[in-house]
């Protein structure tokens, strides 16, 4: 695949989840259902199977990122697999709580 930069969009191989890239950091491996992601405008192979531990699906306008936040992805179509680096699962990104205005 070609450099993974900022601005990125990659889709999945075994469902129809596409991420645009927001920070990336290293060499990672950017997975969907267990299987890597290749860029949105590749030709996409036959469809493969998801793997079982990562099917709890992803959501559209949701961002996601790793434990170290080195990564984070978002997420522009839905799809039934899950997001990873490598094997370990991506996590959905909490909104920060806004100060009160007393």
């Amino acid at each position: 695949m070609s450099t993974i930069k900022p601005g990125t969009r990659l889709k999945s191989v075994v469902c129809d989840t596409e991420v645009m890239v927001i920070k990336y950091s290293g060499d990672a491996d950017i997975s969907c259902g267990g299987t890597s992601m290749i860029d949105a405008k590749a030709d996409a192979p036959e469809k493969g199977t998801i793997n079982e531990a990562f099917s709890d699906g992803s959501l559209v306008g949701k961002r996601y990122v790793d434990a170290d936040d080195t990564m984070e992805l978002l997420c522009v179509k839905p799809g039934a697999g899950s997001m990873s680096v490598g094997d370990v699962p991506l996590v959905e990104k909490s909104a920060k709580s806004l100060p009160s205005s007393d």
